[in-house]
């Protein structure tokens, strides 16, 4: 009963891709607030130092790093930074990603490019950076944002979802390579619709609309970050392997 009741996540190092917005934003707050020392990367230092501010305003620990996920040198320096600032990375939350709808009539190729970039090879980088200190230190838990339409495909999200099926499954692979081998704990949670201002970063004139549309009931990115922490906060031989959230008035 003791150990249900334990806060795991005091003083636990938590590297958060995407920080600067949305789930990412929600999360260090909830992840500060529970005692984690958490470093946030993104793009945007002045998000990131507003961020860090307000964590350490009531208490948290808190760090940022200027980080393009799409650039494995600058997330292996990212994993150099946060060991540095307070010590071994034991939460990685894998959660920079780009949703941006378009038909496949209308070839939209920057926008497949860009979304492989983040949602793949950001991916990919974070968990080649994260690896070799979890594997040599038996422990760490890495956690993968994901989406429903990593569960089924929507209209005009079809290259989105297919990097969503890429997260499920490089999450699957990796809870049974070095979950089990190495006691690494693996988890992912699949969002819904979540209002953090992805609808107003489509270009396409069509995928904007179907985004704008399937936007309204979305839910705050804040019920993602209680997910997320759940998650996190489990003793070290328990894995929670997936989540889904979503709004209870939409159909996923």
């Amino acid at each position: 009963m003791a150990d249900r009741l334990e806060n795991h996540l005091q003083g636990r190092v938590s590297v958060i891709t995407g920080a600067s917005s949305g789930i990412g934003a929600a999360t260090a707050r909830a992840l500060g607030a529970r005692g984690a020392p958490v470093v946030l990367a993104a793009r945007t230092a002045d998000k990131l130092n507003s961020l860090v501010t307000g964590i350490r305003d009531v208490g948290g620990t808190a760090t940022a790093r200027v980080t393009d996920v799409t650039r494995l040198d600058d997330v292996e320096g990212l994993m150099d930074f946060a060991a540095g600032e307070y010590g071994p990375v034991d939460h990685l939350v894998n959660n920079a990603g780009l949703m941006l709808f378009s038909k496949w009539s209308d070839r939209a190729v920057d926008d497949w490019d860009k979304m492989i970039d983040t949602n793949l090879r950001g991916y990919l980088h974070a968990i080649s950076a994260v690896l070799p200190g979890m594997i040599a230190r038996r422990c760490g838990h890495i956690l993968n944002l994901s989406s429903v339409a990593g569960i089924r495909v929507g209209d005009a999200s079809g290259v989105y979802s297919a990097t969503k099926f890429f997260i499920r499954g490089i999450t699957d692979s990796l809870r049974q390579e070095v979950g089990i081998a190495h006691g690494i704990q693996v988890s992912m949670v699949s969002p819904g619709v979540i209002d953090t201002g992805w609808a107003d970063k489509v270009s396409n004139s069509e995928g904007k609309q179907i985004a704008q549309d399937l936007n309204e009931g979305a839910i705050h990115p804040g019920r993602v970050a209680d997910a997320v922490v759940y998650a996190l906060d489990q003793p070290a031989d328990v894995t929670v392997n997936d989540i889904v959230v979503h709004p209870t008035r939409q159909d996923w």
